[in-house]
């Protein structure tokens, strides 16, 4: 899976049958203790296997021993990874119980669904992530969102170890090949069904496409660490290097005449918009005012919002006619990152702030807003705004999207988590809420991946980590298409649990 992770073909073909000798292990298992002991083994090595980076990213960011941190992950496996500890679990009671093959690939694939849903991943990752990589087989996710392709993924799975079971029986002469075929040829008609859909999507996404495109531009500096930088040249120097930067790379956007939006990402502008808690930074704020004014188009870009009481990440707004207020929308972030950004009142005590100084102080916005923002020529797009870890939750983007958003603007700094996958697993969860809303999405990150994305989950245009560059793209908005998803949200997960709940009882009563 860590091979599958990369989401190109042709390590999307692991996802199929990843999980099928793990599978055949809990094939011999006859114990709960066994199966505890198998789930708890698969998920130490599924977390270390896709994502090993996070302990490196986090020593990265507090300054803690990696090998420590490597630790606590592993510790903390089974409860980041639940669903395989859960899966091996019910998988072996309802083998035990005699309810047969296809109750026991059922309630894998549905304990593997209703667990993710029930106990949230910290990164809200599933097995139907990497499926981004088959423009096809991906395009499923706005039926039953990105939990669809997991539970297509782990039946698929099961079916292959079901005939790889029936074949060395069969070498025995203990069944005669259709035990073989019959599961191998499920296998194939669930893939190829996927398949199909996809295509059949795509080609009626692109028949129904008859709305004029608008041209919009993003600025991604590569500037990271801002408090490193700060505590190198200091704040005012650090603020000025940010904002002259990020005014020099948006020149390339401002020299085209057909320029109708511009975005800076996520905590471009490391204080308080609007709410300036110094003369410098007033000053500022009003340079920001006066570049926006001077280029003549809507500006989105990362800041910091405050109440009087507590600060939020936010994403402001801004016309070229701007009067006061200043924003003529303002985003707070919903979704701040556990204890980096915001830590839960239960915790937030003296004691544990001096221990872990780097913990967060950020507040959480309400999220699910759209913002209307006027284009140059009088046209009027409906946004739907998400910052960082705000993409990782689907119920946001379809809040907005009910709420009427044609288009999905995120901002994102992923400069601490720039080792190994992590930026590209990120960017794989923000291109899914395209697909599941149908709503194109321009992504704008300090250090990548920014990106461009159709309503498909395509990347028509994007910024690798680590690259300085003004990326330039049209997107057409979309109002009218919706899916499953936006309309009844992700109504698999609880069908999971019924399926699950009903196949344990059975299970019981034999």
């Amino acid at each position: 899976y860590a091979l599958y992770s990369r989401a190109t073909w042709p390590w999307i073909a692991l996802g199929w049958v990843g999980l099928v000798p793990w599978l055949r292990v809990l094939d011999r298992l006859s114990t709960m203790r066994g199966a505890l002991a198998a789930g708890t083994a698969m998920a130490v090595a599924f977390e270390l296997a896709v994502f090993g980076w996070f302990a490196p990213a986090m020593a990265d960011y507090t300054g803690a021993p990696t090998v420590v941190l490597l630790a606590i992950v592993t510790l903390l496996s089974p409860f980041l990874q639940p669903e395989l500890v859960t899966v091996a679990l019910a998988r072996v009671y309802v083998r035990r119980a005699g309810l047969g093959r296809t109750a026991v690939a059922l309630v894998s694939a549905s304990t593997f669904v209703a667990t993710e849903a029930l106990v949230p991943k910290l990164f809200g990752d599933t097995l139907g992530y990497p499926l981004h990589g088959a423009a096809w087989l991906r395009q499923g996710a706005d039926v039953a969102g990105v939990p669809g392709l997991t539970f297509v993924m782990v039946l698929v799975n099961e079916a292959v170890a079901m005939a790889l079971r029936a074949l060395a029986a069969e070498r025995r002469g203990a069944l005669r090949s259709r035990a073989v075929l019959a599961p191998a040829a499920v296998a194939v008609a669930l893939v190829v069904a996927l398949a199909g859909y996809g295509a059949w999507r795509c080609d009626q996404l692109a028949a129904s496409a008859d709305v004029a495109p608008v041209t919009v531009g993003l600025v991604q500096a590569d500037l990271d660490h801002y408090d490193r930088m700060a505590a190198e040249i200091g704040r005012y120097a650090t603020v000025r290097t940010i904002l002259d930067t990020h005014t020099e790379l948006s020149a390339p956007a401002l020299a085209r005449d057909d320029l109708d939006l511009l975005i800076w990402p996520e905590t471009v502008y490391p204080t308080t918009f609007g709410k300036p808690k110094s003369d410098a930074g007033a000053d500022f704020d009003r340079e920001i005012v006066a570049f926006v004014e001077r280029a003549g188009v809507p500006l989105v870009f990362g800041s910091y919002d405050t109440d009087g009481t507590v600060e939020y990440n936010a994403a402001f707004f801004l016309a070229p006619d701007a009067r006061e207020p200043l924003p003529f929308g303002i985003y707070r972030k919903a979704r701040p990152f556990p204890l980096t950004e915001r830590v839960p009142a239960f915790l937030d005590f003296p004691l544990l702030r001096r221990a872990m100084p780097w913990l967060g102080t950020w507040s959480a916005g309400a999220g699910g807003s759209v913002v209307p923002v006027v284009l140059p020529r009088g046209r009027t797009i409906q946004v739907a705004p998400l910052i960082c870890y705000d993409v990782l939750d689907p119920a946001l983007a379809r809040s907005a999207v009910r709420a009427g958003a044609d288009v999905i603007v995120t901002l994102s700094n992923d400069s601490w988590f720039q080792v190994g996958r992590a930026p590209e697993l990120h960017l794989l969860g923000a291109a899914f809420r395209s697909i599941e809303t149908r709503r194109p999405q321009i992504r704008a990150t300090n250090t990548g991946i920014s990106a461009f994305i159709d309503a498909t989950g395509t990347l028509v245009a994007r910024a690798d980590t680590d690259e300085r560059t003004t990326l330039i793209a049209s997107v057409t908005p979309e109002r009218l298409v919706t899916t499953l998803v936006v309309r009844y949200g992700e109504w698999l997960n609880p069908l999971a649990m019924l399926m699950t709940i009903a196949l344990l009882v059975m299970a019981r009563r034999r």
